[in-house]
């Protein structure tokens, strides 16, 4: 009878799995962090005429990626010098419930304080925006807690505003905010109780970098199994794990700015794979690490280099290629595992891409600002397959739910293709 139960237990488990992996879009980088989807048979082709299943209007651009749970779709939304979090209903594409999250919406340069992509585990949605406000809601919208992290910490200090998105993980919320352009307070790490909002722990997290090169837009990631996992903090001119328990610093990678360069702000997010942990800089050098070493492991875990590396677009690495688009669209793939060049140099069309590569069903799906999808067979042989264009100015990367395909512009929301 217990191994009866046992069995009904595991076989629940691997059912709930496979249903986060399929159909919901819980973080900006996907359910695996790292911006695959298991999904098939996705839309192919769209435009404003063809495949839209529903477009809603928005207020603003923003580069936050829509995230999507069951039938409700979040987004961090700025509307004049107001924050807000919305709340869609899947099915009509319809506002369900907006809540107030902030006023001082400024816009700099290609942010503006709604950057930050919320995170859901199902049952509760946390958001946090430009300016510091933490906040957690029901799927009914009702708050459940609130934190002003510049309050409790001291101000921001990025030269373009803070970015970067929570990462959630087992009742946790990890949150980094490393800067120094615009202040001289230490950049740090904290970790909340997802449940109440307290602070479990926070650390600082020392750089030597100077200038604007301590300033950092990324997330943090996860790297290795449930009993040898390490949270991946990336800028500052260097890459650090720490114990997810207690904030602890486990290992650092130095060499991300060699000529001690001062404007190495960094914008794109780690990734990681297999226990290979991919870091983009601001281009030059993309530094892989194999993860689980202790200490300054910049000689013995630093694995390979790519002198061609993105600044904006976050890299997608499915465990066998790794895909990395510029600024200027040009796409690479390169071996996961050595580096060596698959193929690479292939310019998509003439555009500025900030958007970063999604990649499912066998393709790549890149959007550039001017709201074109391209979409690239994936494996050994470049082949574009599609190009989709929706006309509106977009920095926000699409995001993949049940079949169909989310794309966030500056004036609409486009949800592309039936639902499976």
């Amino acid at each position: 009878m217990v191994r009866k139960i046992f069995l009904m237990t595991l076989i629940l488990a691997v059912v709930s799995l496979q249903t986060v992996l399929a159909g919901n879009w819980p973080q900006w980088r996907g359910p695996t962090l790292d911006g695959v989807s298991q999904e098939k048979q996705l839309p192919l082709s769209w435009d404003r005429k063809t495949n839209i299943t529903w477009e809603l209007t928005l207020p603003s651009f923003s580069g936050s990626t829509p995230i999507i749970w069951g039938e409700s779709i979040f987004l961090n939304i700025a509307e004049g010098k107001d924050l807000y979090l919305w709340s869609i209903n899947r099915r009509r594409g319809a506002l369900q419930w907006k809540r107030h999250l902030d006023k001082g919406n400024v816009k700099i340069r290609k942010q503006n304080m709604s950057s930050p992509s919320p995170v859901t585990d199902g049952h509760s949605v946390y958001v946090i925006t430009g300016t510091g406000i933490l906040k957690a809601f029901d799927f009914k919208g009702n708050t459940l807690w609130t934190r002003d992290i510049q309050k409790d910490y001291g101000k921001f200090g990025l030269n373009h505003g803070y970015a970067s998105s929570p990462l959630l993980h087992q009742g946790a919320l990890f949150i980094q905010v490393l800067h120094g352009m615009k202040t001289d307070d230490p950049s740090y790490v904290t970790c909340v109780d997802a449940e109440n909002g307290k602070t479990i722990w926070k650390i600082e997290r020392p750089t030597a970098a100077i200038r604007e090169s301590p300033d950092s837009y990324t997330t943090p990631t996860m790297v290795g199994t449930d009993d040898n996992l390490e949270l991946v903090i990336t800028g500052g001119d260097c890459a650090t794990g720490h114990d997810p328990a207690t904030g602890r610093e486990l290992w650092r990678v130095n060499g991300f700015n060699p000529m001690n360069n001062p404007y190495y702000r960094v914008v794109a997010s780690p990734v990681a794979v297999n226990g290979l942990i991919y870091v983009p800089t601001r281009v030059k050098p993309l530094i892989t690490i194999r993860h689980g070493g202790r200490g300054d492991v910049s000689q013995t875990h630093r694995l390979w280099d790519f002198e061609n590396g993105p600044d904006v677009p976050t890299p997608v690495v499915d465990g066998i290629y790794f895909y990395s688009v510029s600024d200027n669209g040009v796409m690479w793939c390169l071996d996961a595992n050595n580096g060596k060049k698959i193929w690479g140099g292939q310019r998509l069309k003439p555009a500025i891409y900030s958007s970063s590569p999604v990649l499912a069903d066998g393709k790549l799906y890149v959007t550039n600002e001017n709201g074109l999808t391209t979409i690239v067979k994936a494996g050994p042989n470049f082949q574009i397959l599609a190009e989709n264009p929706l006309n509106d100015y977009c920095l926000s990367s699409p995001a993949i739910s049940d079949g169909q395909i989310f794309i966030r512009t500056a004036k609409h929301l486009f949800c592309i293709g039936p639902r499976r």
